[in-house]
C-alpha cells in the first residue's frame, strides 16, 4: 500500500476554480482501479489550504494515477499552476 498526504497552499481568489478541479480529478481518481482512497479536505480555519489523503494498492497504481488524463489535465494543468505552497508527505503504516 502506497499512503500519502498532499498539502497545497491557494490564493483566496481562486477557490472556485481550485474546488472545481479538486471535485472533477477526485471523481475520476476514485474510479481507478489501483485507486483505495482519494480525499481532498480543506483545513479547518483555512479555506485556502487543501490536503489531500491519497492510498493506492501499490507504486504500480500511483504510477497510473500520475500517468493518467484527468491528473495531467486538474493537477498538472491546473492545481499545480494556481498553488502557492505544495508539501507532500509518504506515509508508512504501523500496522
Amino acid at each position: 500500500m502506497v499512503s500519502f498526504t498532499a498539502r497545497f497552499t491557494f490564493a483566496p481568489e481562486d477557490r472556485d476554480e481550485i474546488a472545481e478541479a479538486l471535485r472533477l480529478v477526485t471523481s475520476e481518481s476514485r474510479r481507478e482501479p489501483g485507486c483505495v482512497t482519494y480525499i481532498p479536505h480543506h483545513v479547518e480555519g483555512d479555506p485556502d489550504t487543501i490536503v489531500i489523503y491519497e492510498q493506492y494498492k501499490d507504486a504500480a497504481a500511483l504510477a497510473a494515477h500520475r500517468d493518467s488524463t484527468h491528473f495531467k489535465k486538474y493537477v498538472v494543468g491546473g492545481l499545480l499552476q494556481k498553488m502557492k505552497i505544495r508539501t507532500l508527505e509518504n506515509l508508512v503504516a504501523l500496522v
